[in-house]
């Protein structure tokens, strides 16, 4: 591996200027392409000690070999030098955005003599329209399927088209008029492509001046008597209506904008867009990619800028670009923006109103995208497997881990201190075998000590299990050292009653010490432990004094943090909702006179602080031993929770009235 300390630059001879820089591995390939306002701050900065970088930045100076820089005149010429340098060497620590799914567009062939309207995807070309990308491919044919009869323009390959000028006969859609039938001469080729440019002029958002046009000449028809050219134009005007109808209309006419979302955790990031233009949606589109540096989400949110906007003509950026962050250098990118689409664009992010709105859900879809594809990469088989093995070599464990527990600790400074243990089977979660904890025996913020108590009740309940002689033995094993015990009340297998593959602590070298001397303490020596550490990613053995690195691309390491994501998650919503209860007992233990017995079902109908804050006297007294005054003293104590010693004292007398 090399030290960065062989390659690093000298003093003073790194320029203070801006510039694009890049690293190069031993075999002179480029591993990675950055800008900067200021070289000598910004590589400089690669050659600090590493234990103070990101891991994923400390991979990449042990990686490289070299570095070299250009130095160029303004910031917008070093992002624009910043992504061509990234298109034309590809470095692997360079992030990749790639769609999420196929997008389809709508395409016009304007640079056809008979221009042509297409749904499709890939990369685009010079001299045709596009529009979108869209959703669903179906949805957009459907929509030009109903413009096709106010504006019958060519919609058949290549091909078709020939053929169809060969034999002297249109297809179908000349016959039916929902193609002017350019191919057989019954339109110019001018007649034409006015049709095509109505067509674009009507999806890019004009669509009253198309539809007053009509009105205009359905009312002459009509009063020329000629009602069937009237009720054609009728027609066509309720199709151009319900193609409008399928783009929502979410902001004021007029506004031209992409709202741009970011969802991100350790490993992954997703971004979704929405083009709104005149006012409606008119598409949307979503990414993916690997994080594979320390970027924060500005940095992220400039480089995806960049990628995306690289390609686009002019009349595709849009007047507006909305961001939940600003970028450090958005005046450099307004002004790339501005030169490559000709006019003003703003980049900004909306603090209020309507687009406001339409960021969060944007981002809401961006989520749900990060979501899904966590969930068909979770899903797939091969992956799993592949996971499993992974893990099992890295690790060192004698077979794969096909259950894996895993143990985190939740606590408020040191109260209310709770556990979840979650359960993974094939890489697959098991949520039957979830289990959660109350920890009782552990004074104060201590979650070494909490980690210990968790892991000694799961595996004493193991030993419990396995010494129950009630239990019937199936007669084949899970590992080597437990057999399948059989419930003699359920007929079915116990779950605790044979050991996991591989037990995942939340945490470093203090958890792990902890839960491996609790399995010592029991004489369990057949169960591995491992932890992961949230900062950097790291795996933690017992008494190791280094960690286990497992790459970012590794699908054992992708495994591992879901499992210890999912164990943090359930406990934290162990945590609140006990922290909820604790709440509404400690403001309800201030009213006098109020016995456990109503406090119970205070707590089993309302379930929370929350709900019964927000419940009215009428829906208190309407419970089983309630009636309108000790109610209406239960919400004046919860009114004035945060000293409610007043409403206790007005309160009392009614409550013992009452209750007498």
């Amino acid at each position: 591996m090399p030290d960065p300390s062989t390659y690093r630059p000298t003093s003073g001879s790194i320029p203070d200027a801006p510039g694009v820089y890049r690293f190069r591995d031993a075999r002179g390939r480029v591993i990675y392409v950055g800008k900067a306002k200021s070289l000598r701050s910004r590589v400089s900065s690669y050659f600090q000690d590493p234990a103070n970088l990101h891991s994923r930045t400390a991979s990449m100076v042990t990686t490289a070999a070299s570095v070299e820089w250009t130095v160029v005149q303004t910031e917008v010429e070093a992002l624009q030098l910043e992504y061509s340098w990234i298109k034309e060497f590809d470095p692997r620590f360079n992030v990749k955005y790639r769609d999420d799914k196929s997008y389809p567009w709508l395409a016009v062939t304007l640079n056809e003599e008979f221009p042509r309207v297409m749904v499709g995807s890939g990369p685009k070309k010079k001299g045709v329209r596009y529009f979108g990308p869209y959703s669903h491919a179906w949805a957009i044919r459907e929509t030009v399927d109903l413009l096709l009869r106010v504006f019958p323009m060519r919609s058949c390959s290549q091909g078709v088209f020939n053929r169809s000028a060969q034999i002297g006969r249109p297809c179908l859609l000349g016959y039916i008029g929902k193609c002017a039938a350019p191919c057989v001469g019954r339109v110019s080729p001018e007649e034409h492509r006015a049709i095509a440019e109505d067509f674009c002029t009507f999806i890019s958002g004009q669509t009253a001046q198309h539809l007053r046009r009509l009105e205009r000449e359905m009312q002459a028809a009509s009063a020329a008597t000629e009602f069937e050219r009237a009720a054609r134009l009728r027609d066509d005007i309720g199709a151009l209506k319900r193609a409008m109808e399928r783009a929502a209309v979410v902001l004021p006419d007029g506004t031209d904008a992409d709202v741009i979302a970011v969802a991100e955790d350790p490993l992954e990031i997703a971004v979704q867009v929405f083009y709104v233009r005149a006012g409606r949606v008119r598409g949307q589109r979503g990414w993916v990619a690997d994080r594979v540096d320390d970027a924060e989400l500005p940095e992220l949110l400039r480089r995806f800028l960049i990628q995306v906007y690289d390609a686009e003509a002019g009349n595709a950026i849009p007047r507006e670009v909305l961001i939940p962050r600003q970028p450090d250098d958005t005046a450099t990118l307004t002004t790339w923006l501005t030169e490559k689409r000709g006019s003003k664009v703003a980049v900004r992010v909306p603090q209020r109103g309507d687009k406001r709105a339409l960021m969060e859900t944007v981002a809401r879809n961006a989520k749900q995208s990060l979501a899904l594809h966590k969930t068909k990469r979770a899903s797939d088989l091969t992956t799993r497997g592949r996971a499993l093995e992974e893990l099992q070599q890295s690790l060192g464990l004698p077979e794969a881990p096909l259950r894996i527990e895993c143990f985190d600790v939740s606590n408020l400074q040191g109260t209310e201190i709770v556990a979840s243990m979650v359960v993974f089977e094939d890489g697959l979660a098991r949520k039957s075998d979830y289990r959660r904890f109350v920890i009782r025996g552990v004074d104060g913020q201590n979650d070494v000590a909490a980690m210990h108590e968790t892991v000694s009740r799961r595996f004493k309940r193991l030993l419990d299990e396995r010494a129950d002689s009630s239990a019937v033995d199936l007669g084949v094993t899970v590992d080597d050292s437990a057999p399948v015990l059989i419930d003699p009340d359920t007929g079915r297998p116990r779950k605790f009653a044979y050991a996991p593959g591989l037990v995942v602590v939340d945490g470093g070298p203090p958890q792990v010490a902890a839960a491996q001397r609790a399995l010592d303490e029991l004489g369990i020596d057949d169960v591995p432990v491992v932890g992961l550490a949230k900062r950097l990613e790291e795996v933690w053995l017992p008494g190791q004094t280094d960690p286990v690195i497992l790459p970012r691309t590794s699908e054992g390491l992708y495994l591992l943090q879901r499992v210890r994501d999912e164990a943090h998650r359930f406990a934290i919503a162990h945590h609140r909702g006990r922290r909820s209860k604790t709440m509404v007992e400690s403001v309800l233990d201030e009213v006098p006179g109020l016995g456990e017995v109503r406090r119970r079902v205070l707590l089993r109908h309302f379930g929370s602080l929350k709900k019964l804050r927000a419940a009215s006297v009428e829906e208190i007294a309407a419970l089983p031993g309630f009636g309108p005054r000790s109610a209406g003293a239960i919400v004046a104590a919860l009114q004035t929770s945060a000293s409610p010693a007043a409403a206790i004292n007005t309160a009392t007398g009614e409550i013992l009235q009452e209750q007498s």
